[in-house]
């Protein structure tokens, strides 16, 4: 099951010519997507794009009626691969996935789809994920559009512009044989709006269609003598098309007066912000209409070099707004005036705003800011002509020993966390080893109080970065993955690695039934009945079947000392080779988002529901906190005992606990105190029950 459920905003999708559609970015786009004839989608889910992967599944049926191909992608390399149909045969096609690193995964599909070219309109919807809301490496898309000669779209953040940088995209692509990325940053995804309908459209050719009439351009293969024809093909033909096709739609847009002493240029997806910024600033009203000239480049790649000039002449200074490092644009830039032999225009931007981070509200006003102050500071308000105004001399306090570092955790219940508790018991007996994580809900087991794993390179790679120390030593080493991970990457470059090389390591495969990290979508391995996929695979088969002979699975993560055990046995077994322990159980966030519904129904009609809470006796409760040292659950927290000869505070479980029992299993495993109880909580009790517990009630009152 995915994080949320969009049945109901799905239907807006079936609106026509003539009615406005209201709602959220994701949205707009797949809306666009079907008005613009798409033949087929797919995709890999990771933020911010994940609900568009929830929104496209949601819409599976409607898109079966118009006769598009939708799938969920293993990979963001399988999604573009996907995109080989385009090559042949003209149909348009979109994916979508994570970037940058859904594009690093993508990179050897990518080359290949750019270096033979496509006839049908070839979409790749990026989800930009840069700044402080990510939860990647700091890395820009920008890099694999310029290496791979694939047009890079970064379109205005609203509605409109969006669904238009859509159609734009697959015409683009079609008149210069090459495809297109367009970048969806965070707020973009979310951002809500409206814009005019137009009528769903059926793809003119389907891909049931061309399977009846197969058809193969073998000068469209990267083989030679073609590679070197696709190379000079890429520069003297699909780049002047690409650029006739930019200006005759005006992609780039121009705002404000026509001349002026100092202008802006900006990436599409940064307007926003700017336009806020010159709006504090007094350079523009709430409608957007600003005093000084913008040239704003919803196309990233390919630059047009005479519009740039074009902007740029008349005018004393220019302001390059390019979020993020390398400075790709505003060295691109530069190079065309100084290749145009044009020195009068002062270049600005990377020197009044920062190289690296997210230009946040603030960053943004400051940069423009600095900028006027140098070169225009007559447009400034007056207060603000100062070049030391009083708020900026003062000095900032330095909060970062006084407020602590909030590094991201486990949810409250998570099957994951009994896990490591396992691990630090064996740790404790065993000593430390060498760990390896992966990417997904698993890799916050480096953080306290675990202190487990010190690497993580990609997803589907944790066993594989062991391997340099997997060749037998003193002690084994320990690699953990997913079960996103494990079907996404890690059966071959993983496990499959560990086999070929006969390697003696221990991995742990993570299954909670999800790809959870990612918003919970279903995956081959996913316990549910999906009646458009199909789950309920094996991990446990699907390792047997590449090689593995130790293999031991536990069904019940939370039996903390079936973990310890098990991992103690796999470090310690005399087996030579690869041991994998599949250790699964359901993610509690999917769980309770599946049960709660249910159980408050059953409530509410007056049925017999029992759910368990844990608590911490008080008197029995030593204060020595070593419980939460091994757990580390939200809901088991401190406060102080009621008896007031004691002043030290001891454990206690708040309202948030979801009944999973894991600090008591981890009391019980590690001999700890016995302080913990757990209590069934009874709704709608039946009389007997009611009974009982007056009794119970009375008695232990007396």
């Amino acid at each position: 099951m995915a994080e949320r459920s969009f049945k109901k905003e799905v239907e807006q999708l079936r609106i026509g010519a003539g009615q406005v559609f209201r709602g959220e970015g994701i949205l707009a786009i797949t809306k666009a997507l079907l008005e613009n004839g798409v033949g087929y989608v797919g995709g890999y889910q990771g933020a911010p794009i994940s609900h568009l992967m929830d929104v496209l599944a949601d819409a599976e049926d409607l898109m079966g009626e118009l006769g598009v191909r939708f799938e969920a992608n293993a990979s963001e390399a399988a999604a573009t691969a996907m995109l080989a149909a385009s090559v042949h045969y003209p149909i348009r096609g979109a994916v979508t996935f994570k970037g940058p690193v859904g594009a690093n995964v993508a990179s050897d599909a990518l080359a290949n789809l750019a270096s033979g070219g496509v006839t049908g309109g070839a979409l790749i919807i990026v989800g930009e994920d840069y700044g402080e809301g990510s939860s990647i490496m700091q890395e820009r898309s920008h890099a694999f559009a310029t290496k791979s000669q694939v047009w890079l779209l970064d379109p205005r953040p609203n509605l409109p512009s969006l669904t238009q940088a859509v159609r734009h995209g697959f015409e683009l692509s079609e008149a210069s044989n090459t495809p297109v990325m367009m970048l969806m940053r965070i707020r973009s995804c979310h951002v809500h709006g409206a814009f005019d309908a137009g009528e769903n459209v059926a793809p003119p050719l389907t891909v049931r269609d061309a399977l009846s009439n197969p058809n193969r351009n073998t000068d469209r293969i990267v083989l030679p003598p073609f590679s070197y024809i696709h190379e000079q093909e890429k520069i003297n033909k699909r780049l002047p098309q690409a650029i006739d096709y930019i200006k005759k739609h005006a992609l780039n847009e121009h705002f404000g007066p026509e001349g002026g002493k100092v202008g802006i240029a900006v990436q599409g997806g940064m307007y926003n912000g700017l336009i806020r910024a010159l709006q504090r600033l007094g350079l523009a009203d709430v409608h957007g209409e600003s005093q000084l000239p913008i040239y704003v480049m919803n196309v990233a790649y390919p630059i047009v070099e005479d519009q740039f000039i074009d902007f740029c002449t008349g005018k004393d200074a220019v302001l390059i707004v390019e979020e993020g490092q390398p400075d790709y644009l505003e060295q691109a830039l530069r190079a065309v005036l100084h290749k145009a032999d044009i020195r009068d225009v002062k270049i600005s931007g990377k020197d009044v705003l920062p190289m690296a981070g997210e230009y946040t509200g603030r960053i943004m006003l400051e940069g423009v800011e600095g900028f006027l102050r140098k070169h225009a500071s007559d447009l400034l308000p007056p207060q603000t002509r100062a070049p030391n105004r009083p708020d900026e001399s003062a000095e900032i306090p330095d909060l970062s020993k006084v407020v602590p570092m909030r590094p991201p955790g486990f949810c409250t219940g998570c099957p994951e966390r009994p896990i490591f508790a396992a691990m630090k018991l064996v740790e404790e007996e065993l000593g430390q080893h060498q760990v390896a994580c992966d990417i997904g809900c698993h890799l916050f087991s480096i953080m306290p109080p675990f202190h487990i794993g010190g690497t993580t390179m990609g997803f589907g790679l944790g066993p594989a970065s062991n391997a340099a120390f997997d060749g037998g030593g003193e002690k084994r080493p320990i690699s953990i993955i997913g079960d996103g991970g494990f079907w996404h990457n890690g059966l071959s470059s993983s496990i499959g690695n560990a086999v070929f090389n006969k390697s003696d390591g221990v991995t742990i495969v993570v299954d909670n039934y999800y790809s959870a990290a990612t918003g919970g979508q279903d995956i081959l391995s996913s316990r549910a009945t999906n009646d458009t996929k199909a789950t309920n695979n094996s991990i446990a088969g699907a390792v047997k079947g590449v090689g593995v002979e130790w293999v031991r699975e536990i069904d019940r993560t939370y039996d903390v000392k079936k973990v310890r055990d098990t991992l103690k046995e796999a470090l310690t077994t005399d087996h030579k080779g690869p041991k994998v322990i599949v250790a699964s159980s359901e993610c509690m966030l999917n769980k309770q988002r599946r049960e709660r519904p249910l159980m408050a129904a059953a409530i509410k009609e007056g049925r017999r529901v029992e759910k368990p809470k844990f608590g911490v006796d008080d008197d029995i409760c030593t204060g020595d906190h070593a419980c939460m040292r091994l757990s580390g659950c939200p809901s088991l927290t401190l406060k102080m005992p009621d008896d007031p000869l004691r002043d030290d505070p001891i454990a206690h479980i708040d309202q948030s606990c979801v009944g999973c029992g894991n600090c008591g299993e981890v009391a019980d495993t590690a001999v700890l105190c016995p302080s913990f109880y757990r209590a069934d909580l009874v709704h709608n009790p039946s009389r007997l029950e009611r009974w009982w517990a007056g009794g119970n009630r009375r008695a232990i009152g007396w």
